[in-house]
C-alpha cells in the first residue's frame, strides 16, 4: 500500500538509434516518457523533433479496408509481431490497388442499393392504386389531360357530393385505409390549376408517382421482378467482395500490425530533443525496474543512460500506486478523488478497509449481500465494470454483517438454529430491539474513523517535515487531544464511563484550546514559515477565533455524521419490514421477491452514495490533498483490440441503420 518509487532516466545517443531504443526499452508499459526539452536549458541547442508521420496516411487507408469489409480480425494474425513485413512502394501500390477495386464492388452495390429502395418505395406507392386498370403510359403520356394521384380525408370525399354538377371535378376512388380514400382525379390541362385549387380545399394530398408502361398492377408485378433480379446482383456483389477480401485478409493484417508498430514508434520520438545528430530523450521508470531498462538501453551502440532520484529533480514525478489485489479495486475511489502526490502516502488500504466495513453495516443482510458479491462477480467478468469488482468485497461484508444482524432476505428467523447450534441464545444483535446501541456504535465508529484520519494526517505531516503541523494543527497531536478530551467529557455527560474527572478534561482542552488559538505562531516558528508573524494582532486573534470556533464546529459535525451509518442500519430493516407486511409476513412470495429487488437496488445505492460520501467529506478532509499526476506509460497499440473496436462501431452503426 503505498506509492511506487520512480527513477528519471535521461538517455542520450546517436539520431540514427532512436528508433531502436523507443521499440526495445519504451513500448512494454514500464517507461513514461516527457518532453525532452523542458529538463534541459535552452542553450544547449537542443530543439523538439519536428516531422511528418510517414505511416499515417498508408495506416488510415489500410484501417478503412479492415473496417469496412472484415466481419471479425484474425488472431493469429493481428497482434503477431513476429513476422518481418517490408513496407515499400509495392505495399503501397498494393493497397491502393486493393482499396480500387473494393472501392468498385462497393460502389456499384451501393447503385444497386438505390435501384432496390426506388422499386420499393413505387411498390409502396402504387399499392394504393390497385383498383385503377388504365394503361399509365397511355394516362401520362396524355395532350390534353392531366392526371392527379394522392389521397384525401374521408369526410372531405363526402364532399365532393357538392361538386356533382362539375364536368371538371372528378375523383376516382382506388383503396382506402382508417382515415382516407386514395385514387385520381383527371381534368382539361386548361382548367386543371382550377380542379387542383378545388381537391386542394378537400385536403387532397398530392402523390408523386414515378413514370411506367402498363397498368398499375402489371406496374407493381414489373417492380417485384425488378427486385428479385437486383437482391440476386447484390447476393453475387456480396460473394465477390467476400472473395476478394479472403483473399487479402492475411495480409492486410500482417501489414496493419506492422505500420501500428512503426505508427507508435513514430509517434514517440515527438518527445525527443534533437542537436547535431544526438538524441535526447527523457521519462519515469518505476525504480523496481529502472536497472532493466539501464541495461537494455545501453545495449544499443553508443546509447548512454543516467538514472537519478525525484529528489535530484525539479519536476514531479509521476503516481503509479502499488496495492494488494484485495485492494486494487478501490483505486477507482482514490483517483476519483485525486491520486495522492508522490511524496504522500497512499490511502487505498484506508478506503477499501472503511469503505468495505462501512457498506456492510449499513446493508447488512445475508442473502442480499450474496447477491450484490454475485452481481459483482458477473459485472466485472462480463461487463469489466470498475464498480462492478467494489460490489464483490462490499458483498461479502454485507452478508457478514447480515448474518450478526440475522437478517436473510428479510427473514429474521432463518438463522436462528445456526446461532442455537453455536452455542448462542439468538442472533448477536436484533436491530429493531436495540436502535439506542445501534447509533451509539455507529457514533463509536465515528469518533474511531475522525482519529484515525488525524494520525494519518500526522504521519503525511511528519513525512513532509512539517513538524509543527504535526503537532499544532488541529488535526496534529494537539487536535486529536482535544477531540478526545471532548468525546470522553460528552460521553460521561451522558452517563457514560469517566475515563477522567471533568475538571482534568475541561483543564486539557482547555489548553488544546489555547494552543489550537494560537497555532499559528508555533507552527510558523517550528516549520520556519518565513512570514508567521501577524500583521496586525487585533486581525490575528478576531481570525483565530473564529477558526477555532470552525475546529469545535467541525469535529462535532463530522463525529454526528457518522450517525447515518446506523440510521441505514435501521432504514434496512424497516423497509424489510413494510415488505414482510405487504407480503403477508413472507407467505407472498412475488412480492417479498420484488420487495428486495427494490430494496437491494435503493438500499445498495443509498449505501453506497452515503459510504463515500464519509470518505471524502469526513475523513479525507482531515489528511489527504490529493493533486497527483498519473503514471501513464508508453505502451504498444495492440492492433487487434483497435480493430475489434473499429469493427464493432460499424456493426453497431450498421445495426441502427437497418432499424431505421
Amino acid at each position: 500500500m503505498a506509492v511506487a518509487k520512480m527513477k528519471l532516466v535521461k538517455v542520450t545517443g546517436p539520431l540514427d538509434k532512436l528508433n531502436n531504443f523507443i521499440s526495445t526499452c519504451c513500448l512494454d508499459g514500464s517507461f513514461q516518457p516527457e518532453q525532452a526539452t523542458q529538463y534541459m536549458s535552452a542553450s544547449m541547442g537542443y530543439l523538439t523533433l519536428s516531422e511528418e508521420n510517414p505511416y499515417a496516411p498508408m495506416l488510415q487507408k489500410i484501417e478503412e479496408l479492415i473496417r469496412e469489409n472484415d466481419s471479425a480480425p484474425d488472431p493469429t494474425i493481428v497482434g503477431d509481431r513476429s513476422r518481418d513485413i517490408e513496407l515499400d512502394d509495392k505495399t503501397s501500390a498494393y493497397i491502393d490497388e486493393l482499396d480500387k477495386n473494393l472501392s468498385a464492388l462497393h460502389d456499384e452495390y451501393k447503385e444497386l442499393e438505390d435501384q432496390l429502395e426506388q422499386c420499393r418505395n413505387g411498390i409502396a406507392k402504387y399499392e394504393h392504386f390497385t383498383g385503377f386498370d388504365v394503361g399509365l403510359d397511355e394516362l401520362f403520356n396524355c395532350k390534353f389531360i392531366k392526371t392527379r394521384f394522392g389521397h384525401m380525408p374521408k369526410e372531405s370525399y363526402e364532399k365532393l357530393v357538392a361538386y356533382d354538377d362539375d364536368p371538371y371535378v372528378l375523383f376516382i376512388p382506388c383503396s382506402t385505409d382508417a382515415t382516407d380514400y386514395w385514387g385520381v382525379y383527371c381534368a382539361p390541362r386548361e382548367r386543371v390549376d382550377e380542379v387542383d385549387s378545388i381537391f386542394a380545399g378537400l385536403n387532397f394530398e398530392r402523390l408523386q408517382v414515378p413514370s411506367a408502361v402498363g397498368t398499375v398492377e402489371q406496374v407493381i408485378d414489373q417492380l417485384k421482378s425488378n427486385i428479385e433480379i437486383i437482391e440476386g446482383d447484390l447476393k453475387q456483389l456480396d460473394e465477390r467482395a467476400a472473395a476478394l477480401w479472403k483473399e487479402n485478409r492475411k495480409r492486410c493484417n500482417e501489414i496493419y500490425t506492422k505500420l501500428v508498430d512503426l505508427n507508435t514508434v513514430f509517434e514517440l520520438r515527438r518527445y525527443a530533443a534533437c542537436h547535431n545528430k544526438y538524441f535526447f530523450y527523457v521519462g519515469w521508470v518505476p525504480a523496481h525496474v529502472s536497472k532493466e531498462f539501464e541495461k537494455k538501453a545501453e545495449a544499443i551502440p553508443h546509447v548512454e543512460v543516467e538514472e537519478n532520484d525525484p529528489d535530484k529533480s525539479s519536476k514531479t514525478p509521476p503516481v503509479k500506486l502499488r496495492n494488494p489485489l484485495i485492494f486494487k479495486p478501490y483505486e477507482f475511489f482514490v483517483d476519483m478523488y485525486g491520486l495522492p502526490s508522490y511524496s504522500d502516502i497512499d490511502v487505498t488500504g484506508f478506503v477499501a478497509i472503511t469503505y468495505t466495513l462501512l457498506f456492510g453495516i449499513m446493508f447488512g443482510d445475508l442473502g442480499q449481500g450474496l447477491v450484490l458479491f454475485l452481481l459483482g462477480i458477473l459485472g466485472w467478468k462480463i461487463k469489466k465494470m470498475s464498480l462492478a469488482r467494489i460490489l464483490i468485497p462490499c458483498g461479502l461484508s454485507s452478508a457478514v454483517f447480515g448474518f450478526v444482524f440475522g437478517s436473510v432476505f428479510g427473514y429474521e428467523d432463518m438463522l436462528d438454529p445456526v446461532y442455537h447450534a453455536l452455542g448462542m441464545a439468538s442472533k448477536p444483535l436484533s436491530v429493531m430491539d436495540s436502535i439506542n446501541t445501534v447509533l451509539i456504535v455507529a457514533i463509536g465508529i465515528g469518533v474511531v474513523l475522525v482519529v484515525t484520519a488525524m494520525l494519518l494526517n500526522v504521519v503525511s505531516c511528519l513525512k513532509h517535515k512539517k513538524i509543527g503541523e504535526a503537532i499544532f494543527s488541529n488535526n496534529g497531536l494537539v487536535g486529536i487531544v482535544f477531540y478526545l478530551a471532548g468525546v470522553a467529557f460528552c460521553v460521561a455527560f451522558m452517563n457514560g464511563p469517566k475515563v477522567l474527572p471533568n475538571s482534568v478534561l475541561f483543564g486539557i482542552m482547555g489548553v488544546c484550546a489555547v494552543l489550537l488559538y494560537l497555532k499559528e505562531i508555533p507552527i510558523g516558528i517550528i516549520d520556519k514559515h518565513p512570514d508567521w508573524k501577524p500583521d496586525s494582532v487585533v486581525d490575528f486573534l478576531l481570525q483565530n477565533l473564529f477558526e477555532l470556533i470552525e475546529y469545535v464546529l467541525s469535529y462535532f459535525s463530522n463525529t454526528v455524521s457518522f450517525l447515518r451509518v446506523g440510521a441505514f442500519v435501521i432504514v434496512h430493516a424497516s423497509m424489510m419490514m413494510v415488505v414482510f407486511t405487504l407480503g403477508g409476513n413472507g407467505s407472498n412470495i412475488p412480492v417479498i421477491i420484488i420487495g428486495n429487488i427494490i430494496v437491494i437496488a435503493l438500499e445498495g445505492l443509498l449505501s453506497g452514495i452515503q459510504g463515500l460520501r464519509l470518505e471524502f467529506y469526513e475523513m479525507f478532509s482531515r489528511f489527504y490533498e490529493g493533486g497527483g499526476r498519473a503514471f501513464t506509460p508508453a505502451k504498444l497499440e495492440q492492433a487487434q483490440s483497435n480493430i475489434k473496436t473499429k469493427i464493432a462501431g460499424k456493426k453497431a452503426k450498421k445495426a441502427l441503420a437497418n432499424k431505421d
